[in-house]
């Protein structure tokens, strides 16, 4: 009985990790993504010169000379709407820091970049630019609440 009871604690421990692996190296493309790139890790947006990190889910800029990973658009580019944005995919790099080649990048693809006529992967959904938060119009309702309590 004990030889059995381990054998399936065993098996589950290893399933379990088996699970967890194949979970963690999936990203999942946006839906503002181009179409037909679902194995590509990384997109270029050439026109606020952000790379966007697939796998991690997280947009990649430069903030002062240093490289920072966010889940959101950096504040200066809420408004941009990546559904309408053009998107490179980058194909050629593997690795963790796609901006090692950023000069090359925006040599070759700069502001204002078009490519082939692109198509998103999803709808863009009303009153939303792609970032998933919405426009931020309207959201001051909550600033001052309490404020005549002395």
């Amino acid at each position: 009985m004990k030889k059995l009871v381990f054998a399936l604690m065993l098996f589950t421990s290893v399933f379990a990790q088996a699970q967890v692996s194949v979970n963690v190296n999936i990203g999942t493309a946006p839906n503002w993504g181009p179409a037909g790139y679902d194995n590509s890790r990384y997109y270029y947006l050439p026109d606020i010169d952000v790379y966007y990190d697939v796998t991690q889910s997280v947009f990649i800029s430069d903030n002062n000379g240093k490289w920072v990973r966010e889940k959101r658009l950096p504040e200066r580019y809420r408004q941009y709407d990546l559904y309408s944005g053009y998107k490179v995919v980058l194909n050629d790099y593997r690795g963790d820091a796609p901006y090692t080649y950023h000069n090359k990048h925006r040599a070759e693809y700069p502001k204002g970049y078009k490519g082939k006529p692109q198509k998103n992967r999803g709808e863009k959904p009303k009153g939303n630019n792609g970032n998933h938060y919405g426009n931020d119009k309207g959201n001051g309702k909550h600033s001052n609440k309490n404020h005549d309590h002395h």
